[in-house]
């Protein structure tokens, strides 16, 4: 079964909601996010989707061209802008500075009129990474773990204060780390510093038991994908890389339900089991994605050099293996299950 690369996931409603943007019409997503309602990790994920896809066009600001006064319409445009400054920043365009000025005050505006919601919060919060030079007073505020760098930790701060654990909010600070002007073994140290630490407390059933995971695929995107040794999947069997991989298995995948897991959280997880060797459970998790894939980690781990769609071949590949070793696998009765890992 070829996998499907969709950013909505599984997430039917965003699916239709996107169609109708993809031919300028933005009432679908005005209505979306009116039933979305106070969902705020759910709100969090619709937003930041149609803001990207939202960023190459005008049906925004048609949005509120038409409802000058609609909060939502209002986040979007910060949205929006965010994503219109990052894409500026990483092309190093002229108007990188004038954009996320721009995007930086719609962010500040929405935050005024809508004291509960973290998503004008997240868009400050996202717009840390463009200050690779902390310039910004709120990017260097001291990190309440003494280990840690200066950062927009009261950015955080703030969006955990109106969804605590936020996803988004502790990616959003690894790309800040990554982003930092330092030197990149330094920076990715930060980060990994960052997601152990977060790992460490994360409370059961939380994705953010999965950060180092993603930290570790940042690695391998930064030594060059494509042409590894055979012996490359070495460090995701070992120590710390597999306890991650199996605490995050046990006490997030085992303990939550498919409407709060992510695609890109699933695709992490059944890679590192995966080059960890534990198959079996690759294999269930391969199976709650279904039809859908993420392109990453494939993309960052294979092993393929320059063939094309690598990551897709890295993928199914990865799944044959695991779903061969279910079927393989002896049948547990119902009186037997697996240890859980230990939380430690």
């Amino acid at each position: 079964m070829e996998p499907i690369y969709h950013p909505a996931g599984t997430d039917g409603d965003l699916h239709s909601a996107m169609k109708q943007l993809q031919v300028g019409r933005w009432i679908a997503m005005r209505d979306l996010l009116a039933e979305t309602g106070s969902n705020w990790p759910l709100r969090s994920f619709r937003t930041q989707v149609l803001g990207i896809m939202a960023a190459g066009s005008d049906v925004t600001e048609a949005w509120l061209a038409e409802e000058p006064d609609s909060y939502d319409g209002q986040v979007m445009l910060a949205r929006v802008s965010v994503e219109r400054a990052l894409r500026s920043h990483r092309q190093r365009h002229g108007a990188a500075g004038s954009l996320e000025q721009r995007a930086r005050g719609a962010a500040m505006a929405a935050t005024r009129r809508e004291w509960r919601d973290p998503v004008p919060w997240l868009c400050l919060l996202t717009l840390a990474q463009v200050d690779v030079r902390q310039v910004w007073r709120a990017h260097r505020v001291r990190a309440p773990e003494p280990m840690l760098p200066m950062g927009p930790w009261g950015l955080l701060y703030e969006v955990n204060r109106r969804e605590p654990g936020s996803r988004e909010a502790y990616h959003r600070m690894i790309q800040f780390l990554l982003a930092r002007q330092v030197a990149e073994a330094g920076a990715l140290a930060e980060a990994m510093d960052f997601s152990r630490w977060v790992a460490s407390w994360a409370r059961e059933g939380s994705s953010l038991l999965l950060l180092p995971l993603y930290v570790l695929a940042a690695q391998c995107r930064r030594q060059g994908g494509g042409h590894r040794p055979a012996t490359w999947r070495l460090q995701w069997a070992e120590e710390p890389t597999i306890g991650y991989s199996l605490k995050a298995y046990h006490h997030w995948f085992r303990r939550t339900g498919p409407a709060v897991r992510s695609v890109s959280d699933l695709s992490h997880l059944a890679c590192a089991l995966w080059a960890g060797h534990k198959l079996n459970e690759a294999a269930a998790v391969f199976a709650a994605m279904g039809p859908y894939a993420a392109r990453e980690p494939w993309a960052s781990v294979h092993d393929y050099g320059d063939q094309p769609d690598a990551a897709k071949s890295l993928f199914l590949r990865a799944r044959a293996e695991a779903e061969s070793a279910r079927r393989r696998a002896p049948r547990r009765g119902p009186a037997e299950r697996p240890p859980a890992y230990p939380s430690g």
